[in-house]
């Protein structure tokens, strides 16, 4: 198989984003971690901070690329003749919503896959939103996301 893409909004990218990363890049040619410019949600960082904050914390995988889009995934898929797609499912209450983007991909561009991976246990209940809470209440993020993130989410509270 030759390259898979991770798309989502990675505000920040957490040790569970990862993980995944990490395993998929064991299995395809090439991992495209795809940052979402989602105006939408009211987040953290914005999208330069989350494509570099990605880029640094994926460093050490040498066959990943990150980059921004902000079309759909299907038309980007295109753009980097993909036609598999990443996503990661914690819990089953992830699984409606992530069913729900797969059949609309699928009716969007039969083409194109969506792959399912889980994390490994110690990251099924690390999300991004919960960091931003945790970080934003002044608590511990050390566990859940990288210490390049940990500083930025410092910095940014300051």
């Amino acid at each position: 198989m030759d390259t898979i893409v991770y798309p989502g909004t990675f505000d920040p990218i957490t040790n569970g984003h990862t993980d995944l990363v990490e395993r998929a890049s064991r299995i395809f040619e090439q991992v495209i971690v795809a940052v979402a410019v989602n105006a939408d949600k009211g987040g953290a960082f914005p999208i330069e901070t989350r494509v570099s904050l990605a880029r640094e914390v994926l460093a050490h995988i040498d066959n990943v690329e990150v980059c921004s889009f902000d079309n759909l995934l299907v038309d980007f898929m295109h753009q980097k003749q993909a036609e598999i797609i990443l996503r990661g499912l914690r819990a089953v209450s992830d699984f409606e919503y992530e069913f729900q983007l797969a059949s609309m991909n699928r009716h969007l561009a039969p083409e194109i896959e969506t792959m399912f991976l889980t994390p490994a246990e110690q990251y099924a209940y690390i999300s991004s939103s919960l960091v931003r809470e945790i970080s934003s209440l002044g608590g511990d993020v050390t566990p859940f996301v990288h210490k390049k993130v940990v500083t930025a989410l410092r910095g940014r509270m300051n």
